[in-house]
């Protein structure tokens, strides 16, 4: 049969489509022969055409790969050693690759232990004395290694003895290349005994590397890999490296002779190390060194008549895979913000930045405006509070530089302000509005690229205005309006459309008079089915989400059913990632409005949605494997067969194949399943019991996706879970049986501890404060519910107590570095904001004398960071959460006892907090003495003639309006828990001098439920200053500053009066202006 096989073998090697056809159909047959395995066995090792071989070897791997077990033991046996005896006898390396291949492939099914031969050949040649037979049997090696691992793990120790002599034998560099992929493999599955080896080995590996980049760059570059993957699984291997190998990859990343893929790994390398171990790096003294190689990089011109990929006129802005130097130098910088203390980093890198900034060189300027840029989100406190006036004037200058290049910078800049730097930067909305209006009335003459920017500064900044977009929205409105109906241009109606979005989440249903045109043109585009139309089509989509949670339900419920529709339609019709994430989008808004209007779709929704989340699409294995054979990967004629028991079904049974040297997902399919996620969440909760029968699947692949491999994904699952837990303690509420119980409480028996998992060891700081989040969400809806299991609530106590004391894996565990406690990242501080939320949740849940002996624990941790050495952020956290949890043990039993307790340990940092500097840190306190009153009443009453002298003092000097408000509901907590211990005479008129509230209209319950009391108790002193009152209280009836109780409270209130004493009653009126006067005799004779 050998014969016949290679004849058909060649002839698939014709250039010759027909020949091709017939020996395709004539293999198909030779498959179903049991003696193909010995036939391509002789032809693997008897053909004189290399060629043919390879071709045997390939077509035996993909039936081993397939069929190990329907080959007879004997023909497996005879497999096993042909296979070597090819390998020893081959002289040509594209063959060599091959049956290393295959013997990749059975290692996977018969483990080394069972194939002796095999390690006695791989002994024999890695230490031959000829070098190329040390290079083929590493080739061989490397590849069974990498197909399993594990396998291997006995032999560890004498592997990594022998890649200590390999490495240093600099004159083979292929031999180390083999090598280094082999440790690459292994470095996964090294346990704590091969440590100490692996370690000693890496200042060797590091002059390997460096031999290796001479040698042969694009086999450099893969070899890199071993430093990500060492430090993915075993970081503790390189910390005491950790100088050499930064040192290593900034001589490779300042190198512009070499290939571009080689510095980019580098500069990742260093971004991942900084993420990983930035105390480290600190301690060490590297930020300099790094900042001086990287700031070259990023202000690097580029090649001459060339121009960086984001400044080509044509640039997408979506493709993000610019694999460029500069770009992932601004990574490095933006790794930094998000992972050092803020004042550590600007110390050294602003002298270089406005070194950059004053330049001559246009391409110096860009890069001082990107260090800019990128240092918004991680650094946004400390800019917010120190630098923004400077920092806003330079990038606002920037927008009218001379060269082009440095304006885009500019507008990239001020996007990124706007969108990390709220509230303040909205502060500056009439210096800025006129630089972007003016660049929105040149839009027709200016470059679409350029344009793109403008408009990415433009949308951020005006997402967050608010109120006070008001004056500008006619001039925007045309602006868009037109484009939208006017644009030849495709892109530019794409801008308007985005903008229109922006514009409504600042505007909400001030936009009303404007949304019929806008909708009219939105239908327009999601009903064109032409290709050209998708980008516009998907951004329409997330258009009219955001038009239906803010227009208001009124406006938008009429058209909810058609929107519903017209996603459902636009998701069967077209097949596209970024299209159907955005209708997902949108059923989400849609239920946020009317949930009605999903429920006869929601199979159909569930089901599209579940598939996304299921899907491997976009997932690319890169196969290794030269694509010769891609002809016998047609699909099977003979489906009739049992299984289609030929090489040529291409069914993956192994869940890694060994040609796959990876994995890469694209984008559009991760932020897929994130918004499905997302949206699957919101529509269970939104919809309740109408998504009763989809919630199990949908909670079973939401709960697959928490180790995706891509954290977006994995933080969205752990949001939905927490989603899925408050929808089904809603319909528990609604409807109390016993079986919605139990169904209640096995859902959180699964997401709690998974949860409390992800918080320990998630490596992904984003992760865990999405984790924390979708927890505090769930304590705070379901409340005592969840936490019934037992020693739940010990271990989400010490959950968040190891995040406040660091202990987590991604706060780079153990806090043992004390010395340096006061300063952290940003992002470090936030994720155990979210911790500390946590703590009041738990003491409103439970009885306080439960949760006494856990809160004792966390106390100490809060309260160290109201110290003044502490950032602003963290002291106005701190005295923030004391204030909660006060307000939480209002009403939990044995609350009053529990806040007595407490009062003398907090008194003294509460007082000094309303002494600070900072307004939010004086609101934060003043709210939290007040809580404090409310919750020990009478236990603290020795303590209010010296809280209240503190707050007589600070109302006569405080100019910030929210800490006026929240004294004056400071004073009625104190008033309404103890009103013998204040006295009213002089407290009282104070208090009404200080109304109406203007910022915290939260509040105005307080203040309106104090007076009613007081008018039940003391009508006399009530009555007395009914003036003032009567005035307060015109300006806010009838308006949105009240909810409908203390607007009943206080018509009531005002009726009572208005009835009992209606001389004085009168009398109070006569002053109000006529308008006001006619609103309070309207509410007070309704009846």
């Amino acid at each position: 049969m050998s014969g016949e096989l290679e004849q058909i073998l060649l002839q698939l090697t014709q250039p010759d489509n027909a020949v091709i056809q017939q020996a395709t159909a004539q293999l198909k047959l030779a498959f179903k022969d049991p003696a193909i395995i010995p036939a391509l066995c002789a032809v693997m090792t008897g053909s004189q055409n290399s060629q043919i071989r390879q071709s045997a070897a390939v077509m035996l791997r993909m039936r081993v790969k397939k069929h190990w077990k329907k080959i007879s033991p004997d023909h497996r046996e005879s497999l096993k050693a042909v296979v070597l005896q090819a390998f020893q006898q081959e002289t040509e390396h594209a063959v060599r690759h091959s049956l290393s291949q295959l013997s990749a492939v059975m290692v996977k099914h018969e483990t080394p232990d069972r194939w002796p031969a095999l390690f006695a050949l791989l002994n024999q040649s890695t230490k031959s004395n000829n070098p190329t037979d040390r290079q083929v049997g590493l080739l061989l090696l490397s590849k069974v290694v990498e197909s399993n691992p594990e396998s291997f793990k006995p032999h560890y120790r004498q592997l990594l003895q022998l890649f200590g002599t390999v490495l240093q034998d600099l004159d083979n560099p292929t031999a180390m290349y083999y090598s280094i992929l082999t440790l690459t493999a292994m470095t996964a599955y090294t346990g704590t005994e091969e440590m100490n080896l692996m370690r000693s080995l890496i200042p060797t590996l590091i002059i390997a590397l460096k031999h290796l980049i001479k040698a042969d760059q694009d086999q450099a570059s893969e070899a890199m890999e071993v430093l990500d993957e060492l430090m993915e699984s075993e970081v503790s291997i390189i910390v005491p490296h950790i100088a050499e190998i930064v040192h290593f990859c900034l001589e490779v990343s300042a190198d512009i002779t070499l290939t571009d893929s080689l510095r980019v790994k580098a500069l990742s390398c260093i971004a991942f190390l900084i993420r990983l171990k930035s105390k480290t790096v600190l301690k060490q003294k590297l930020l300099n060194p790094i900042l001086q190689t990287v700031f070259p990089v990023l202000s690097a011109a580029p090649p001459p008549g060339e121009e960086d990929p984001e400044d080509e006129e044509n640039s997408n802005e979506d493709d993000t895979d610019n694999e460029s130097p500069k770009h992932f130098a601004a990574q490095v910088i933006d790794t930094m913000a998000l992972h050092m203390p803020p004042e550590k980093l600007f110390h050294q890198l602003m002298p270089l930045t406005q070194a950059c900034l004053a330049s001559e060189n246009p391409y110096e300027r860009k890069a001082g405006l990107m260090c800019l840029a990128v240092l918004a989100e991680g650094c946004a406190d400390h800019i917010r509070t120190k630098m923004l006036a400077s920092m806003l004037q330079t990038v606002c200058q920037s927008l009218s530089d001379s060269n082009q290049v440095v304006r885009s910078a500019g507008l990239f800049a001020l996007g990124q302000f706007s969108e990390h730097l709220q509230p303040e930067v909205s502060k500056y909305c009439a210096e800025l509005m006129p630089l972007l209006l003016g660049y929105m009335s040149a839009l027709n003459q200016a470059k679409i690229g350029h344009v793109t920017k403008a408009f990415y500064a433009l949308e951020n900044f005006l997402e967050n205005l608010g109120s006070e977009i008001e004056p500008y929205l006619p001039t925007l409105m045309e602006t868009m309006l037109s484009a939208l109906s006017n644009a030849e241009n495709l892109k530019l109606k794409e801008l308007a459309v985005s903008a229109i979005g922006a514009i409504a989440n600042a505007a909400k249903e001030k936009l009303v008079p404007y949304f019929l045109p806008v909708i009219e043109s939105l239908k327009g585009f999601l009903t064109d089915t032409r290709d050209e139309m998708r980008s516009l089509q998907t951004q329409a989509l997330d258009t009219l989400s955001v038009l239906a949670r803010t227009i208001g339900k009124e406006v938008f419920s009429p058209l909810a059913a058609e929107c519903v529709q017209l996603g459902l339609n636009l998701t069967n019709a077209i097949d596209d990632p970024d299209l159907r994430r955005c209708t997902y989008s949108l059923f989400s808004a849609v239920s946020t409005v009317s949930p009605d209007c999903l429920n006869p779709h929601l199979t159909a929704i569930t089901t599209i949605m579940l598939l996304s989340l299921k899907s491997t699409e976009g997932v690319t294995a890169h196969l290794e494997e030269d694509k010769a054979f891609v002809l016998l990967d047609d699909d099977d004629d003979d489906d009739d067969e049992a299984q289609g028991d030929t090489i040529l079904d291409d069914e993956v049974t192994d869940t890694v194949d060994p040609d796959i040297a990876g994995f890469s997902v694209e984008n559009a399919y991760i932020d897929e399943k994130e918004d499905a996620c997302d949206a699957l969440g919101e529509i269970a909760f939104n919809t309740g019991a109408a998504f009763q029968p989809f919630l199990e699947s949908s909670f079973q692949q939401v709960y697959e996706l928490r180790d995706f491999p891509h954290e977006d994904v994995r933080r969205a699952a752990f949001g939905a879970m927490g989603q899925f837990c408050r929808a089904q303690h809603k319909v528990w509420q609604e409807n109390p049986t016993e079986a919605n119980h139990q169904a209640l409480q096995k859902l959180l028996g699964v997401v709690l501890p998974s949860f409390l998992e992800a918080v320990h060891s998630e490596r992904e700081r984003q992760v865990v404060m999405g984790v924390l989040e979708a927890m505090n969400a769930v304590l705070k809806a379901c409340q005592g519910e969840a936490l019934q299991s037992p020693g739940l609530l010990q271990e989400i106590s010490q959950a968040i107590r190891d995040v406040l004391k660091k202990r987590t894996v991604c706060q780079d565990g153990g806090g043992d570095e004390a010395e340096d406690d006061e300063q952290q990242a940003e992002y470090d501080a936030m994720l155990q904001e979210f911790a500390g939320e946590g703590i009041p949740l738990l003491a409103s849940a439970v009885p306080a004398d439960t949760f006494q002996p856990y809160l004792n624990e966390l106390l100490p941790l809060i309260m160290n960071k109201a110290k003044s050495s502490c950032t602003v952020a963290d002291r106005s956290f701190s005295v923030g959460t004391l204030g909660e949890i006060l307000q939480s043990l209002v009403n939990v039993s044995g609350g009053r006892a529990c806040a007595g307790k407490l009062s003398n340990q907090l008194l003294p940092v509460l007082v000094a907090g309303v002494r600070d500097s900072d307004s939010e840190v004086r609101n934060n306190s003043v709210f939290a003495l007040g809580a404090m009153a409310q919750a020990a009443g009478p236990l603290v009453a020795q303590d209010y003639p010296m809280m209240l002298a503190l707050f007589s003092n600070l109302l006569s000097k405080e100019q910030d309006r929210r800490v006026i408000d929240n004294l004056c509901a400071a004073l009625c907590r104190m008033i309404m828990s103890n009103m013998e211990g204040v006295p009213l005479e002089q407290v009282f008129p104070a208090l009404l001098a200080r109304l109406p509230l203007k910022e915290d209209m939260e509040e105005n319950k307080t203040v309106y439920s104090c007076l009613a009391m007081l008018y039940s108790q003391n009508p006399a002193l009530v009555l007395s200053h009914i003036q003032p009152i009567v005035s307060a209280s015109s300006h806010v009836l009838g308006t949105k500053d009240l909810d409908t109780e203390t607007q009943n409270t206080l018509v009531m209130l005002l009726r009572d009066v208005a009835q009992r004493h209606s001389q004085e009653f009168e009398g109070a009126m006569r002053s109000l202006p006529a308008e006001q006067k006619m609103k309070l005799t309207g509410a007070v004779s309704q009846s």
